[in-house]
Protein backbone atom coordinates (compact mmCIF):
# COMPACT_ATOMS: atom_id res chain seq x y z
CA UNK A 1 0.00 0.00 0.00
CA UNK A 2 1.03 3.75 -0.33
CA UNK A 3 1.60 6.06 2.82
CA UNK A 4 2.16 9.78 2.94
CA UNK A 5 3.72 9.58 6.82
CA UNK A 6 4.28 7.51 9.43
CA UNK A 7 2.98 8.18 13.47
CA UNK A 8 4.37 6.80 16.14
CA UNK A 9 1.64 6.44 19.02
CA UNK A 10 2.31 6.20 22.36
CA UNK A 11 0.79 6.61 25.95
CA UNK A 12 2.04 9.62 26.79
CA UNK A 13 3.43 11.11 29.92
CA UNK A 14 4.04 14.47 32.65
CA UNK A 15 6.64 16.93 31.70
CA UNK A 16 6.39 18.83 34.53
CA UNK A 17 5.27 18.42 38.11
CA UNK A 18 1.92 20.35 37.85
CA UNK A 19 1.14 17.60 34.82
CA UNK A 20 1.18 14.67 36.73
CA UNK A 21 -2.52 14.70 38.22
CA UNK A 22 -4.48 15.93 35.22
CA UNK A 23 -2.22 13.59 33.68
CA UNK A 24 -2.96 10.31 36.15
CA UNK A 25 -6.67 11.81 35.47
CA UNK A 26 -6.98 11.12 31.97
CA UNK A 27 -5.19 7.65 32.43
CA UNK A 28 -7.84 6.75 34.40
CA UNK A 29 -11.20 8.50 33.51
CA UNK A 30 -14.39 6.53 33.89
CA UNK A 31 -12.29 4.03 35.68
CA UNK A 32 -13.35 4.63 39.29
CA UNK A 33 -10.06 4.93 40.47
CA UNK A 34 -9.84 6.53 44.36
CA UNK A 35 -8.05 9.87 44.49
CA UNK A 36 -5.96 8.45 46.78
CA UNK A 37 -4.47 5.72 44.70
CA UNK A 38 -3.79 8.47 42.22
CA UNK A 39 -1.98 10.38 44.89
CA UNK A 40 0.23 7.44 45.41
CA UNK A 41 1.15 6.24 42.06
CA UNK A 42 1.60 10.68 41.31
CA UNK A 43 4.37 10.14 43.98
CA UNK A 44 6.70 7.73 41.37
CA UNK A 45 6.68 10.73 39.02
CA UNK A 46 7.49 13.36 42.04
CA UNK A 47 10.48 11.54 42.57
CA UNK A 48 11.91 11.76 39.36
CA UNK A 49 10.67 15.58 39.36
CA UNK A 50 7.18 14.86 37.92
CA UNK A 51 9.09 14.15 34.54
CA UNK A 52 7.63 11.12 32.64
CA UNK A 53 10.79 9.65 30.40
CA UNK A 54 8.60 8.61 27.74
CA UNK A 55 8.07 11.60 25.82
CA UNK A 56 11.76 11.85 25.54
CA UNK A 57 12.41 8.28 24.87
CA UNK A 58 9.82 8.18 22.03
CA UNK A 59 11.39 11.45 20.46
CA UNK A 60 14.90 9.76 20.63
CA UNK A 61 13.04 6.59 18.44
CA UNK A 62 11.60 8.84 16.31
CA UNK A 63 14.68 10.57 15.36
CA UNK A 64 16.40 7.44 15.07
CA UNK A 65 13.87 6.39 12.31
CA UNK A 66 13.93 9.30 10.39
CA UNK A 67 17.70 8.73 9.66
CA UNK A 68 16.80 4.80 8.82
CA UNK A 69 14.32 5.83 6.51
CA UNK A 70 17.09 8.33 5.07
CA UNK A 71 19.17 5.67 4.64
CA UNK A 72 16.71 3.20 3.16
CA UNK A 73 15.81 6.42 0.52
CA UNK A 74 11.93 6.38 1.76
CA UNK A 75 10.61 9.81 2.23
CA UNK A 76 7.94 9.49 4.92
CA UNK A 77 7.63 12.53 7.52
CA UNK A 78 7.30 11.04 11.00
CA UNK A 79 4.43 12.09 13.16
CA UNK A 80 3.82 11.90 17.10
CA UNK A 81 0.94 11.37 18.92
CA UNK A 82 0.16 10.64 22.50
CA UNK A 83 -3.05 8.97 24.27
CA UNK A 84 -3.20 10.47 27.64
CA UNK A 85 -0.90 13.48 27.43
CA UNK A 86 0.43 16.27 24.96
CA UNK A 87 1.39 15.73 21.53
CA UNK A 88 -2.66 14.22 22.22
CA UNK A 89 -3.00 11.83 19.15
CA UNK A 90 -6.29 13.99 17.93
CA UNK A 91 -4.30 16.99 18.01
CA UNK A 92 -1.59 15.27 15.50
CA UNK A 93 -4.22 13.91 13.47
CA UNK A 94 -5.44 16.80 12.64
CA UNK A 95 -2.18 18.35 12.12
CA UNK A 96 -0.91 15.32 9.79
CA UNK A 97 -4.22 16.21 7.69
CA UNK A 98 -4.03 20.35 7.43
CA UNK A 99 -0.23 18.89 6.30
CA UNK A 100 -1.73 16.66 3.20
CA UNK A 101 -1.32 13.57 4.86
CA UNK A 102 -3.81 11.08 3.10
CA UNK A 103 -2.59 8.19 4.50
CA UNK A 104 -0.27 7.04 7.30
CA UNK A 105 1.25 4.03 8.72
CA UNK A 106 0.88 4.09 12.71
CA UNK A 107 3.84 2.39 15.01
CA UNK A 108 2.54 1.88 18.23
CA UNK A 109 5.19 1.54 21.06
CA UNK A 110 3.64 -1.46 22.55
CA UNK A 111 4.61 -5.53 20.67
CA UNK A 112 1.94 -7.10 21.99
CA UNK A 113 -1.52 -8.34 21.65
CA UNK A 114 -4.06 -7.76 23.95
CA UNK A 115 -6.69 -5.01 25.15
CA UNK A 116 -3.66 -2.18 26.20
CA UNK A 117 -1.09 -3.51 24.17
CA UNK A 118 -3.23 -3.63 21.24
CA UNK A 119 -6.86 -2.73 20.57
CA UNK A 120 -6.46 0.15 23.18
CA UNK A 121 -4.29 1.87 20.46
CA UNK A 122 -6.77 1.10 17.73
CA UNK A 123 -9.40 2.73 19.71
CA UNK A 124 -6.87 5.65 19.69
CA UNK A 125 -6.96 5.56 15.91
CA UNK A 126 -10.68 5.53 15.55
CA UNK A 127 -11.27 8.14 18.12
CA UNK A 128 -9.07 10.64 16.92
CA UNK A 129 -9.92 10.28 13.02
CA UNK A 130 -13.70 10.63 14.21
CA UNK A 131 -12.71 13.72 16.47
CA UNK A 132 -11.21 15.24 12.92
CA UNK A 133 -14.26 13.90 10.72
CA UNK A 134 -14.67 13.63 7.44
CA UNK A 135 -11.43 13.98 5.43
CA UNK A 136 -9.04 12.62 8.07
CA UNK A 137 -6.38 10.01 6.82
CA UNK A 138 -7.02 6.39 6.55
CA UNK A 139 -4.30 4.70 8.75
CA UNK A 140 -2.67 1.38 8.98
CA UNK A 141 -1.63 0.15 12.32
CA UNK A 142 1.17 -1.88 12.16
CA UNK A 143 1.40 -5.35 13.19
CA UNK A 144 2.78 -6.66 16.76
CA UNK A 145 6.31 -7.44 16.77
CA UNK A 146 7.07 -9.13 19.91
CA UNK A 147 9.05 -12.04 18.09
CA UNK A 148 11.21 -9.65 15.53
CA UNK A 149 14.47 -11.09 15.17
CA UNK A 150 16.09 -7.62 16.01
CA UNK A 151 13.84 -7.13 19.19
CA UNK A 152 15.17 -10.59 20.44
CA UNK A 153 18.91 -9.81 19.38
CA UNK A 154 18.66 -6.24 21.28
CA UNK A 155 17.18 -7.80 24.15
CA UNK A 156 19.88 -10.57 23.94
CA UNK A 157 22.40 -8.19 23.52
CA UNK A 158 21.31 -6.60 26.72
CA UNK A 159 20.89 -9.70 28.59
CA UNK A 160 24.71 -10.40 28.03
CA UNK A 161 25.92 -6.99 29.04
CA UNK A 162 24.24 -7.36 32.44
CA UNK A 163 25.70 -10.83 33.07
CA UNK A 164 28.60 -9.43 33.34
CA UNK A 165 27.67 -6.23 35.85
CA UNK A 166 27.18 -9.28 38.33
CA UNK A 167 30.18 -10.40 40.47
CA UNK A 168 32.78 -12.35 38.88
CA UNK A 169 32.22 -14.99 41.76
CA UNK A 170 28.57 -15.11 41.11
CA UNK A 171 27.83 -15.03 37.68
CA UNK A 172 27.82 -18.73 37.04
CA UNK A 173 25.11 -19.24 39.32
CA UNK A 174 23.03 -16.04 38.03
CA UNK A 175 19.27 -16.17 37.53
CA UNK A 176 17.92 -14.77 34.31
CA UNK A 177 14.46 -13.10 35.27
CA UNK A 178 12.13 -12.22 32.78
CA UNK A 179 9.15 -8.94 33.91
CA UNK A 180 6.70 -7.52 31.88
CA UNK A 181 3.58 -5.43 32.87
CA UNK A 182 0.78 -7.43 34.48
CA UNK A 183 -2.64 -7.15 33.74
CA UNK A 184 -5.89 -8.64 35.03
CA UNK A 185 -6.27 -12.53 34.75
CA UNK A 186 -10.01 -11.61 33.07
CA UNK A 187 -8.20 -9.50 30.60
CA UNK A 188 -5.58 -11.94 29.70
CA UNK A 189 -7.90 -14.62 29.48
CA UNK A 190 -9.46 -12.33 26.70
CA UNK A 191 -6.64 -11.34 24.94
CA UNK A 192 -6.79 -12.05 21.02
CA UNK A 193 -9.46 -13.31 19.02
CA UNK A 194 -12.09 -15.25 20.73
CA UNK A 195 -11.23 -18.54 17.94
CA UNK A 196 -7.82 -17.98 19.61
CA UNK A 197 -8.21 -19.51 22.53
CA UNK A 198 -6.95 -16.18 24.69
CA UNK A 199 -4.36 -15.82 26.87
CA UNK A 200 -2.70 -13.95 23.84
CA UNK A 201 -1.05 -11.60 25.91
CA UNK A 202 1.18 -13.93 28.03
CA UNK A 203 1.67 -16.79 25.55
CA UNK A 204 3.44 -13.66 23.53
CA UNK A 205 5.74 -12.51 26.48
CA UNK A 206 6.44 -16.26 27.12
CA UNK A 207 7.35 -16.61 23.47
CA UNK A 208 9.73 -13.58 23.68
CA UNK A 209 11.15 -14.83 26.71
CA UNK A 210 11.69 -18.12 25.24
CA UNK A 211 13.86 -16.91 22.24
CA UNK A 212 15.70 -14.32 24.38
CA UNK A 213 16.45 -16.64 26.55
CA UNK A 214 17.54 -19.49 23.89
CA UNK A 215 19.63 -16.33 22.45
CA UNK A 216 21.90 -15.99 25.34
CA UNK A 217 22.41 -19.31 26.17
CA UNK A 218 20.07 -20.32 29.64
CA UNK A 219 18.46 -23.45 29.77
CA UNK A 220 16.58 -22.37 33.07
CA UNK A 221 14.59 -18.77 33.86
CA UNK A 222 11.73 -17.75 35.45
CA UNK A 223 8.98 -15.31 33.61
CA UNK A 224 7.49 -12.84 36.32
CA UNK A 225 5.04 -9.62 36.62
CA UNK A 226 5.15 -6.03 37.41
CA UNK A 227 3.52 -2.70 37.92
CA UNK A 228 0.50 -4.51 39.01
CA UNK A 229 -2.48 -1.82 40.44
CA UNK A 230 -6.08 -2.48 40.87
CA UNK A 231 -7.96 -3.53 44.05
CA UNK A 232 -6.60 -6.19 45.68
CA UNK A 233 -9.34 -8.74 45.43
CA UNK A 234 -9.14 -8.38 41.49
CA UNK A 235 -6.39 -11.58 40.39
CA UNK A 236 -3.74 -10.30 37.89
CA UNK A 237 -0.96 -12.18 36.26
CA UNK A 238 1.81 -13.13 39.01
CA UNK A 239 4.46 -13.25 40.78
CA UNK A 240 5.39 -10.20 40.96
CA UNK A 241 9.17 -9.66 40.92
CA UNK A 242 9.58 -8.20 44.02
CA UNK A 243 7.63 -11.53 45.76
CA UNK A 244 9.48 -13.04 43.04
CA UNK A 245 12.96 -12.42 44.50
CA UNK A 246 12.22 -12.99 48.10
CA UNK A 247 11.61 -16.61 47.03
CA UNK A 248 14.60 -16.86 45.01
CA UNK A 249 16.62 -15.88 47.53
CA UNK A 250 15.06 -18.53 50.36
CA UNK A 251 16.63 -21.08 47.74
CA UNK A 252 19.60 -19.42 47.83
CA UNK A 253 20.23 -18.04 44.88
CA UNK A 254 22.13 -14.56 45.11
CA UNK A 255 22.69 -13.29 41.83
CA UNK A 256 19.53 -12.37 39.37
CA UNK A 257 19.59 -10.30 36.02
CA UNK A 258 16.22 -8.95 35.40
CA UNK A 259 15.49 -8.18 31.48
CA UNK A 260 12.05 -6.34 31.10
CA UNK A 261 10.95 -8.15 28.11
CA UNK A 262 7.56 -6.39 28.10
CA UNK A 263 8.70 -2.96 27.68
CA UNK A 264 10.55 -1.51 24.19
CA UNK A 265 11.75 1.46 26.43
CA UNK A 266 12.97 2.69 29.95
CA UNK A 267 8.97 4.01 30.92
CA UNK A 268 8.40 5.18 34.82
CA UNK A 269 7.27 1.19 35.11
CA UNK A 270 11.12 0.11 34.52
CA UNK A 271 13.08 2.65 36.51
CA UNK A 272 10.70 3.00 39.38
CA UNK A 273 9.87 -0.99 39.67
CA UNK A 274 12.91 -2.23 38.62
CA UNK A 275 15.92 0.36 39.31
CA UNK A 276 13.98 1.55 42.56
CA UNK A 277 11.72 -1.22 44.48
CA UNK A 278 13.39 -4.39 42.60
CA UNK A 279 16.67 -3.22 43.31
CA UNK A 280 16.15 -2.23 46.83
CA UNK A 281 14.87 -5.45 47.55
CA UNK A 282 17.64 -6.97 46.16
CA UNK A 283 20.47 -5.43 48.41
CA UNK A 284 18.09 -6.03 51.30
CA UNK A 285 18.44 -9.69 50.42
CA UNK A 286 22.28 -9.36 49.72
CA UNK A 287 21.33 -10.32 46.28
CA UNK A 288 23.56 -9.23 43.04
CA UNK A 289 21.23 -7.55 40.68
CA UNK A 290 21.24 -6.44 37.36
CA UNK A 291 19.09 -4.90 34.88
CA UNK A 292 19.22 -5.27 31.08
CA UNK A 293 18.37 -2.02 29.28
CA UNK A 294 15.46 -1.77 26.72
CA UNK A 295 16.18 -1.86 23.05
CA UNK A 296 14.57 1.49 21.82
CA UNK A 297 17.92 3.48 22.47
CA UNK A 298 19.14 0.59 20.22
CA UNK A 299 19.56 1.08 16.33
CA UNK A 300 17.89 -2.03 15.84
CA UNK A 301 15.07 -0.63 17.12
CA UNK A 302 14.72 1.72 14.50
CA UNK A 303 15.32 -0.74 12.16
CA UNK A 304 12.62 -2.55 13.20
CA UNK A 305 10.18 0.04 12.53
CA UNK A 306 11.71 0.60 9.27
CA UNK A 307 11.43 -3.46 8.21
CA UNK A 308 7.72 -3.32 9.69
CA UNK A 309 7.12 -0.16 6.73
CA UNK A 310 8.43 -2.10 4.38
CA UNK A 311 6.58 -4.77 4.83
CA UNK A 312 3.65 -2.67 3.56
CA UNK A 313 5.42 -0.17 1.34
CA UNK A 314 7.52 -2.48 -0.56
CA UNK A 315 5.47 -6.07 0.17
CA UNK A 316 8.85 -7.38 1.95
CA UNK A 317 8.71 -10.57 3.73
CA UNK A 318 7.25 -10.86 7.67
CA UNK A 319 10.34 -11.62 9.77
CA UNK A 320 9.05 -13.41 12.59
CA UNK A 321 10.88 -15.96 15.32
CA UNK A 322 8.42 -17.14 16.89
CA UNK A 323 5.82 -19.56 16.76
CA UNK A 324 2.65 -17.83 19.26
CA UNK A 325 0.07 -16.20 17.38
CA UNK A 326 0.82 -12.12 15.68
CA UNK A 327 -2.01 -10.18 15.22
CA UNK A 328 -2.43 -6.08 15.26
CA UNK A 329 -2.20 -4.85 11.49
CA UNK A 330 -5.48 -3.11 10.76
CA UNK A 331 -7.29 0.04 9.39
CA UNK A 332 -8.64 2.46 10.55
CA UNK A 333 -9.35 1.33 14.35
CA UNK A 334 -10.64 -1.60 13.37
CA UNK A 335 -10.32 -4.90 15.50
CA UNK A 336 -7.84 -7.64 14.56
CA UNK A 337 -10.80 -10.62 14.38
CA UNK A 338 -14.35 -10.46 15.39
CA UNK A 339 -14.66 -10.20 19.35
CA UNK A 340 -10.65 -9.48 19.54
CA UNK A 341 -10.05 -8.22 22.99
CA UNK A 342 -13.37 -7.02 23.74
CA UNK A 343 -14.50 -8.80 26.26
CA UNK A 344 -13.12 -6.78 28.88
CA UNK A 345 -11.93 -3.05 29.47
CA UNK A 346 -9.18 -3.68 31.96
CA UNK A 347 -7.74 -0.41 33.71
CA UNK A 348 -4.72 0.89 31.71
CA UNK A 349 -1.57 0.65 32.80
CA UNK A 350 0.81 3.64 33.67
CA UNK A 351 4.21 5.09 31.84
Amino acid sequence: MAADALLLLSFGGPERPEDVMPFLENVTRGRGVPRERLEEVAQHYLHFGGVSPINALNLDIIAAVERELAAAGIELPVYFGNRNWHPMVEDTVARMTADGVASALVFPTSAWGGYSGCLQYQEDIARARAAFGEGAPDMVKLRQYFDHPLLIESFADAIRAAVQQIPADRRDRTRLVFTAHSIPVSADIAAGPLADGGHLYSRQVAEAARLCAAATGFDDYDLVWQSRSGPPQVPWLEPDIVDHLEELSGKGIDAVVVCPVGFVSDHLEVIWDLDNEAKDKAAELDMAFARATTPGTDPRFAQLVVELIQEHLSGNAVRRLGGAPGYGCTTNGTPCAPGCCAITRPPQTRS
